[in-house]
């Protein structure tokens, strides 16, 4: 059996030095499991029961990409969770690893072969609980949004599966009971982006990933409302002011304020979620 390339969190093929020293957290510190050997001494521990993100994909080199930076990065070089991508390739078929093959029916394009993707699949599930989400991001799927990556940060890790060009055969699909999930109502070449757009929204609700846990609760989406209009230092810039109630300290007339604001914003921006929050005010 091939096996997955387990990518270490804040490491590189291309550099295994650590960005910067990581905190001390000896008591939490465990030896996970890995279809690769690991070293038994790493800069960048991982501490039991972190969140694990596996991704099955053409270009594991892909990551973690712009995970690895700002505060999901030092979250990830830190073991607050672990990224592993997996790479399809090695599960192919023949001498130079074929992974896809002609639709059947006929048509345009390649689709992956249930063989390899299975193969990949029973590698990337072994081990986990029965609550690790196995999702395939394809365009035809549920819209993610918040509430969905609220409910996938409560899991013990996931396993993404990205898509490349016609698709996955519909007996994988199938076979795993695997979710389809769409990022938006667009299409990508491949389902890579999407896939770090949804471990970015995942990833930063996890306790100690942003440091702030209120600054979750005030934003987009938190209560259906898109979030209110931001500002800051200097308070005249270019003729445009602060407006005077943020500047007043009165607590009770800001929360108003910002409310009000966040209603109006979500009311002419996005009627579909207006529509939802007042439907559901109605029905209570």
């Amino acid at each position: 059996m091939p096996a997955r390339i387990a990518y270490e969190a804040g490491m590189s093929n291309a550099d295994d030095t650590p960005k910067t020293p990581p905190a001390r957290s000896l008591g939490r510190k465990s030896i996970s499991a890995s279809l690769q050997p690991r070293a038994l001494i790493t800069p960048t521990p991982r501490l039991k029961g972190a969140f694990t993100a596996r991704v099955i994909t053409l270009f594991p080199q892909a990551f973690p990409g712009v995970l690895g930076e700002s505060l999901t990065g030092k979250a990830l070089q830190h073991g607050l969770w672990a990224l592993e991508p997996i790479d399809l390739r090695p599960f192919g078929e023949g001498k130079h690893r074929n992974v896809d093959d002609t639709p059947a029916g006929g048509g345009a394009g390649m689709v992956l072969r249930p063989d390899v993707m299975g193969r990949a699949i029973d590698s990337a599930m072994a081990g986990t609980p029965g609550d690790w989400p196995l999702l395939y991001l394809s365009p035809r799927g549920k819209r993610f949004d918040q509430a969905m990556a609220r409910d996938l940060a409560t899991k013990p890790g996931l396993t993404m599966i990205c898509g490349r060009f016609e698709g996955m055969d519909q007996r994988v699909i199938d076979h795993y009971g695997i979710q389809e999930v769409s990022l938006g109502d667009f299409v990508l070449t491949g389902g890579e982006i999407a896939a770090q757009a949804m471990l970015d929204a995942v990833v930063r609700l996890i306790p100690g990933v942003l440091g702030n846990e209120a600054s979750t609760e005030e934003e987009s989406f938190s209560e259906g409302l898109l979030e209110h209009p931001q500002y800051t230092r200097p308070a005249r810039w270019r003729d445009l002011d602060i407006p005077e109630v943020l500047m007043s300290g009165h607590h009770g007339r800001i929360a108003e304020w910002r409310r009000a604001q966040a209603e109006e914003i979500t009311r002419t921006r996005r009627p579909d979620l207006w529509h939802a929050l007042t439907k559901g005010a109605d029905d209570s």
